[in-house]
């Protein structure tokens, strides 16, 4: 074993509190978010279980598990609340000044589109 792979090597978390595996180290049933949401899952207010310790840019970095077997399965949106989002993001591509739908989000930093802006627009 490397130094840099017994320095991270913790299974029992007596040295960082949680249990502590080196990159690519960890036991199979541990998962990031990441994973856990490529697989259809999510945390479900579970705590973090274990953690991955590596040197990275900037220093040590680490990545919190989470255990497979407590996750459940991601829920879904309701069909209001896509209604909803939709409805928000429409209304972020509406010029206040004109009203026309644009293909692009209006600029917050204009408050209208770019046809608008440039004079096009007569008020």
């Amino acid at each position: 074993m490397s130094r840099i792979r017994a320095a991270y090597w913790d299974p029992d978390g007596t040295r960082y509190g949680i249990p502590t595996y080196w990159w690519r180290g960890a036991p199979a049933g541990y998962a990031t978010r990441r994973q856990l949401r490529a697989a259809g899952l999510r945390p479900a207010g579970q705590p973090v279980a274990a953690q991955v310790l590596w040197r990275g840019v900037g220093g040590t970095r680490a990545a919190f598990l989470y255990r497979v077997d407590l996750a459940r399965p991601k829920r879904t949106a309701t069909p209001a609340q896509l209604r909803a989002v939709r409805a928000a993001l429409t209304a972020r591509r509406t010029c206040p000044a004109c009203g026309v739908v644009r293909p692009y989000y209006i600029p917050r930093s204009l408050g209208e589109c770019l046809t608008c802006s440039d004079g096009g627009h007569q008020s």
